[in-house]
């Protein structure tokens, strides 16, 4: 979502951008060439422009030498005080909606609107605690029954956005707002990782003709498509989570085409 706010609210001149490694092993995200020519395990060059740093730890170690806690993605760095400011998705996409405006290019994008604030805020909150982190609930139990009740109320929420999405184009109707892109960044990665990788099976994307709909018309929105990366995607969850794909390999499919007509402009 960060990456997205960036592209969509003109910022790229204002905030750089370092991509680490898609393959998080067992000495956390690295500032490695993130085309996977280079294996785990081997010696690299950093790809930091700013610090040098070979790992993201690193950045939270110069921030606070105590810190014991888990390093995580993405961070907002400051250059000047040499520190991260913050490590939250959710403030950090604020930030870049209202802090960082004048920095931007396109300063009329409003993904924040106070005018729908409450049922915004209820809305997020939803699709954070059913979609966003319901996926993660289900790929990651270790016992028959949590997986089975976290991977159905995954579709039982899917299910109300379908519906919701038969009547609207986007979720508060013609108007592209934050909860959008927090719940594109899960459909996206559905059927490419969720799907398999998570054991949520029941249905794939492309199986909702709304949500299917919906999620293209997201993607071929100015930009977007540049901030999508399926090979690394596909490599971080396969490659990544070891517990869950012990072979760690990547599956060659599902081939997307996210490109063709929608008709969501009807709605």
């Amino acid at each position: 979502r960060t990456i997205i706010f960036r592209k969509l609210k003109g910022l790229e001149d204002a905030i750089g951008m370092t991509i680490v490694d898609p393959i998080r092993d067992e000495k956390g995200w690295a500032f490695r060439d993130p085309s996977g020519k280079i294996p785990p395990g081997a010696p690299f060059e950093s790809t930091d422009p700013v610090n040098g740093f070979q790992f993201l730890s690193e950045a939270y170690s110069a921030t606070d030498p105590d810190y014991d806690e888990r390093v995580t993605v993405p961070v907002l760095w400051d250059k000047k005080t040499h520190r991260i400011v913050n490590n939250c998705e959710d403030d950090i996409c604020r930030m870049f909606n209202n802090v960082f405006n004048d920095f931007a290019r396109n300063r009329d994008l409003d993904f924040f609107p106070k005018e729908i604030e409450a049922d915004h805020a209820k809305l997020s909150s939803f699709l954070h605690d059913n979609v966003n982190n319901g996926v993660y609930r289900a790929g990651f139990a270790t016992r028959q029954r949590p997986y089975e009740i976290a991977c159905r109320r995954v579709f039982e929420a899917l299910d109300q956005l379908e519906e919701r999405l038969s009547k609207n184009r986007y979720l508060f109707g013609n108007r592209i707002v934050e909860a959008d892109w927090r719940l594109f960044c899960t459909l996206v990665r559905f059927d490419v990782v969720y799907y398999g990788h998570f054991k949520c099976n029941l249905f794939r994307i492309i199986d909702y003709p709304n949500l299917q709909g919906y999620l293209m018309d997201l993607f071929q929105q100015p930009g977007i498509a540049d901030t999508v990366n399926f090979d690394h995607i596909k490599r971080h969850y396969y490659m990544t989570h070891t517990q869950i794909n012990p072979t760690r390999i990547v599956p060659i499919g599902p081939v997307l085409d996210l490109t063709k007509p929608h008709g969501r402009e009807k709605k």
